[in-house]
């Protein structure tokens, strides 16, 4: 019942203000969000990395509302993929990008966004990498399933995300495991209506299932996105009967949540790769990791207690 009530306050400006006044808030913060810098994330990247793991890196930020800052979203990318390449890291590091972020929504978003990713796409290719474009709320999808066909035509190896929560998305799988997609896959954390999206969690499981089957018996690659062990433990089932091998799927997991879970995986030789998000505009992925699970929630109201 939070979860909705979180992801409205995730879009409200005096919510924003009062969670970023807490004194807590920061410490809480670091838990998911590791820095605010390349400078500050770039060695957490390199102890990942050296513990076995991947990466996924995420430029906080969306809902923009100026053509500069889809530029400044752009050159962030840049500049990250510049310091991953000094450093050897491409190909343990990939990018998640939100189109939003790049321009979307803006007057001409479809051709600002994807003429802002494009040069990040290129770039990533350039030092052995790949990006993924991350879904939004179910209005967004369109453009970026286009953007992301055109973007495929040249660099094949650009990923996507699909939410399982959504209708459309089981129709979606079937043409992404049809043409070779990467495809991540997780249960979605927008606030959608009902006319769109299942709303009951046990529903939402069993669309997940469904769709991850129809990507295991694909010829794309997926990529799971999910913190549930029932799910994880799904996933490798299904990937033993389609016959994939370890290195043609993997797991995909937040920075700061199951940790442990993460290095077990790694250790019995699967893709194991960590969301890693950062930046100063951290406060709408924030709001959407405590409204993904009740256990986020709890810690930031136990810290709050704990700090008053």
């Amino acid at each position: 019942m939070l979860g909705p009530v979180i992801l409205a306050a995730s879009r409200s400006d005096k919510m924003r203000r009062i969670v970023s006044a807490a004194p807590v808030t920061k410490p809480v913060v670091n838990r998911f969000i590791p820095g605010e810098t390349v400078d500050q994330v770039i060695p957490i990247v390199e102890d990942l990395t050296r513990n076995g793991l991947e990466v996924t890196l995420d430029v906080v930020g969306e809902d923009i509302t100026a053509v500069e800052q889809s530029h400044a979203a752009r050159d962030a990318y840049l500049q990250l993929i510049e310091r991953l390449a000094e450093l050897g890291l491409g190909e343990k590091a990939e990018m998640s990008v939100k189109l939003s972020m790049f321009g979307q929504a803006l007057e001409g978003g479809h051709e600002l966004a994807l003429a802002n990713v494009r040069p990040v796409v290129e770039a990533a290719a350039a030092i052995g990498t790949t990006v993924t474009l991350d879904a939004e709320d179910h209005t967004t999808l369109d453009s970026m399933f286009a953007i992301h066909e055109e973007l495929r035509e040249d660099f094949p190896q650009t990923g996507c995300v699909i939410q399982a929560y959504l209708f459309r998305t089981e129709a979606d799988a079937r043409r992404l495991a049809a043409n070779g997609s990467r495809v991540r896959i997780v249960k979605g954390a927008y606030k959608e209506p009902a006319e769109v999206a299942y709303q009951d969690k046990a529903e939402i499981d069993k669309a997940y299932v469904r769709i991850l089957k129809i990507l295991m018996e694909g010829s794309g690659y997926p990529m799971i996105g999910s913190h549930d062990p029932r799910l994880i433990a799904i996933g490798q089932e299904l990937a033993r009967t389609a016959g994939r091998k370890l290195d043609e799927y993997e797991f995909q997991m937040l920075y700061g949540i199951r940790s442990e879970e993460h290095l077990r995986l790694a250790a019995e030789g699967h893709r194991m790769r960590v969301y890693t998000a950062y930046g100063t505009d951290w406060y709408g992925y924030f709001m959407r990791r405590l409204a993904e699970k009740p256990a986020n929630l709890l810690f930031f109201v136990r810290s709050m207690i704990t700090k008053n």
